[in-house]
Order: structure tokens, then sequence, then C-alpha cells
């Protein structure tokens, strides 16, 4: 039997990766789908098919009409978004999709993770530690004279839905009453919507990838980011896979074991100097370096498709450590960023010959020997992009 999988936002690296190693298992047909006229698992040779729709961000009134449509024509055994606003607008609207069968938990179960306050909450009553914080509903409702500086103003919600479509938030650090006003100014979001004023912890952060199936633990991965773009910190563009830390496997587990999870998951931690772990926030989706876990032997997407069709993933008791993955243009872009910093001549060096000498056993996440198509579509974006900057 033939199983359509329809694997959306294929835009993103993490949709390559699904898209490539789905596209590798016998009886499955992938068909990728995008808002732009092509994108970067569209080109893959393990992409079947690839259909333009409506943006799930900019129009996600019209993307749940083009599914409604789509899947009344077509029968997907299952579908994939990769992003966080496609997956909760699906959620949200499971009703209207009776024939959508998503690897997720309920849309109630993915929010009590999603939002940042909901999520402390869950973590104090399972025992794992967070830092210390205040919820707000607003803005009004801030007391600023109140709070020990530096504390951190985090919105309970990455993405906020409206009729219109989706408002981005971000997280604030700030130092003093001066910085608290500029971002209450700056975020119009907060003058309306919930946000969290959390305890600064400083540390370094380290996160933990896990797949569950309804309420059981299948498999847990771990990487470093070894380096990032911006340089000082940000997308990871080159990193690394390590043992997972049983300390932080644990309060993953208590956490997820907690909610009854089911799906993919990574879980972030700050730990501190002393090697103290606090949650930090749970992404409910597959992550960015995704194919570093499959070149390490963690096949997330197969296994993920597997449960959800019934069968039994062959789970290794282990994975390979030390793989390297890198984002070739992602890490050009940061060694451009790093040149121009305010580094020492012989930094800017030893940077530059890091950049050459990327580690023996590095894969390129785009590029690809028998898939090379992703890569020349995004080097085509890439130079691009430069030439429209140069205007």
């Amino acid at each position: 039997m033939t199983h359509l999988i329809l694997v959306l936002d294929a835009a993103q690296r993490s949709a390559l990766a699904v898209t490539r190693s789905l596209g590798k298992m016998e009886g499955i047909t992938v068909v990728t789908a995008e808002a732009s006229n092509n994108a970067l698992a569209g080109t893959s040779c393990f992409s079947n098919e690839f259909i333009q729709c409506p943006s799930s961000t900019n129009t996600p009134q019209d993307f749940i009409a083009w599914l409604q449509t789509l899947c009344s024509t077509r029968q997907f055994s299952l579908i994939i978004p990769v992003t966080e606003i496609t997956s909760q607008l699906l959620l949200m609207h499971q009703a209207q999709l009776p024939q959508v069968i998503l690897p997720f938990a309920s849309y109630n179960t993915v929010m009590s993770l999603a939002d940042k306050h909901q999520l402390l909450l869950q973590a104090q009553q399972s025992g794992v530690p967070v830092p210390a914080f205040t919820h707000y509903t607003s803005a009004v409702t801030l007391q600023p004279d109140s709070l020990t500086y530096p504390c951190v103003i985090k919105p309970c919600k990455s993405r906020i839905y409206t009729p219109e479509g989706w408002i981005s938030t971000s997280v604030k650090l700030v130092g003093d009453r001066a910085e608290l006003d500029m971002v209450l100014h700056r975020e119009a979001y907060l003058q309306h919507s919930p946000f969290m004023v959390q305890e600064f912890i400083p540390g370094t952060g380290a996160g933990l990838f896990c797949l569950y199936h309804h309420g059981k633990a299948i498999a847990f991965f771990a990487h470093r980011r070894l380096r990032e773009k911006p340089p000082q910190g940000g997308v990871s563009v080159l990193s690394e896979s390590i043992e997972v830390d049983k300390t932080l496997q644990h309060y993953a587990q208590q956490l997820l074991d907690h909610v009854g999870w089911h799906g993919v998951a990574m879980v972030e931690f700050r730990v501190t100097p002393d090697g103290k772990p606090y949650l930090m926030e749970v992404n409910t989706r597959f992550w960015g370096s995704l194919q570093l876990a499959i070149d390490s032997g963690v096949d997330f997407p197969r296994w993920l498709v597997e449960l959800a069709l019934g069968k039994t993933p062959a789970v290794p008791s282990y994975y390979r450590i030390g793989q390297r993955l890198r984002w070739l243009l992602g890490d050009l872009d940061s060694l451009y960023l790093y040149l121009k910093s305010r580094h020492s001549a012989a930094e800017k060096f030893k940077r530059a010959i890091q950049f050459i000498t990327p580690g023996r056993h590095t894969r390129h996440e785009v590029n690809r020997f028998g898939d090379w198509k992703p890569a020349w579509f995004e080097c085509k974006l890439y130079l691009s992009q430069l030439l429209k900057r140069g205007h």
C-alpha cells in the first residue's frame, strides 16, 4: 500500500530534512507545499510533487480553505507542518478539517507547553525547576517600580493569532527602568497580550530533542552549537551531536510524561555556571537542525510516520557522537559578520581557518550528493537577495 504524505512549510530546512527522510521510505509518496511558486524542499528529488498554496501566516483563512479543498479530492495518510504557525493553525481548526491527520497531541495539550505561562505551571506541577516569574494580563497591570533588574520580558505566546494574521513576539532582556519603558513602547502587543516578567538566569543554553507516542518516550537526541548566525548567538550554522545529559532527560521526561505528550518536541533549558538547569521553553514541532539527528542515526521523521501508520520503529540504543552538520550559506554569513566585527586580526584569521576546515565528520545540511537541486535553488535565492541588498 502506498501512503501519500503532505509536508507543509517547504521553504524550511527542517521540511527538506523531513522530505529526504520520508522520500527514502518504501511505500511513501511525498507531496510538498509552500506559499511561493517553488521552495527548498519542493526542489528535492524526494518530493514527488510540489504545490503552491496560500500563506498560513499572511492569509490563514485562505490557507485553511485551500487545505479543505485539497483533502476533499486527495486522501493523505498524514500531514506534517514544520512551523509553529502552521502547526497551531491546523490544530486550531481541526473541526473544520476532519480529513487532516496530524502526528501531534491535541490543541489544548500543545498549548499547555507552547504557551509559556502554562508551560511554567505544568513544569512546577511536575517538579521541573523554572525561573521565578510573575504573570501579567497586559502592560496595564505591570508595576515597573516593583521589578528587580535585570529581568526578562517574555510574551506568553511566540505568535499571536488574529483574524488578519499572526503577530510575532520576542523575548527581551531589560537591565533597568529605561530599557523596560523602551520595550513597552516598541512592542505594542504587550499593551493587550499576556506576558511574564521572569528572573534572568545566567549560563548557557542546552536542548533535548524528543519523540513521544501517546505518552510513551520513544527517542532522545542532543547536540551542541559550534557556530551561529549572528556569531554572538542566533541560528545554528555548525552543530555537533553529543550524548544526552541524563539530568536534562530526567526533567524533560517528567514534563512530557506529565502532559501525556504525543509527537516531537524540543525542550530547552538554561544551565547555570554551577550546573543547575532551568526550563526555558518547549518547541512543539520539528527543529532547525533536524538533519543532524538523522545523520547521527536518530531518524525522527521516519519513526514518527511509522508510529502514525501503526508500525514499530527500529530505534537503536545509541547514536553517533561527534557527527557534525553545517549549513554552508549560513556559515558564510556568520563568517562575514565576524570579519566585520571588532575582533583582532589574529582572531579573524583563526575564524577564517575554522570556516575552511569544519571537521572530519561534517556533512552539509542542504548540499547533498544525489539531491543537488535544493543547494542550487538555495544558492540562486541567496545571490538574488545579495543583489537586492546591493541596490
